[in-house]
């Protein structure tokens, strides 16, 4: 499909994964590579339904999992794709296999979401996985002055981990533990993208 590098950061809600993005779009462009960040659930029409859901109670899980499908349509046609085939670096903030856990917990089989995602959507050359325990990602999400939102209780997350660990034989997929400072989570990640043959010099 492309020319370009697919990057995306994963993991349960305060392991870092906002903060690590933009540190590693900051990497690559220091690099002179042109990165697209961009995340999931997106801005368009149905990734703003999903957000406000967050808050306000989540979807009917049938329906929840569709505008999921709906916005990543959207998302691969309109930005992902288009970067990637101009040779761009893309960085994600989640990805379908947020989906795969989020919605895996809830009760859905996290395999045919991914074969429902893989029928379109392109795989990441690389899947960073934040990884940390659910008490010190619940302490960060109040430290941050946030309050758990619906799909950050500790339940939900606890089997939403479990999920993402379930990738660590994935060949494109590293587990980085994020229980860390900022700034060696992104040496961490850093150091993988070497490993996986696409750092930026």
């Amino acid at each position: 499909m492309s020319n370009g590098t697919f990057i995306v950061i994963e993991g349960i809600d305060g392991t870092g994964k906002s903060t690590q993005v933009a540190r590693l779009a900051e990497w690559f462009t220091a690099h002179g590579r042109e990165v697209v960040v961009s995340r999931e659930p997106t801005d368009g029409p149905w990734g703003k339904q999903l957000r406000e859901s967050a808050a306000s109670g989540r979807l009917e899980p049938a329906q929840e999992l569709e505008y999921f499908l709906n916005d990543r349509r959207q998302h691969v046609a309109e930005l992902i794709a288009p970067a990637l085939a101009a040779g761009k670096v893309v960085i994600l903030d989640r990805y379908y296999f947020s989906t795969m856990a989020y919605q895996g917990a809830r009760g859905f089989d996290p395999a045919e979401i991914r074969r429902l995602n893989e029928a379109f959507a392109p795989l990441p050359d690389l899947l960073l996985i934040l990884d940390l325990d659910v008490e010190a990602a619940h302490g960060r999400i109040g430290t941050r002055g946030d309050t758990a939102n619906a799909f950050e209780q500790r339940e939900t997350l606890e089997r939403c981990r479990q999920i993402f660990l379930s990738l660590k034989d994935e060949p494109f997929a590293r587990i980085i533990p994020s229980n860390c400072s900022i700034a060696e989570l992104a040496a961490r990640l850093q150091q993988a993208v070497r490993q996986a043959g696409l750092a930026p010099v």
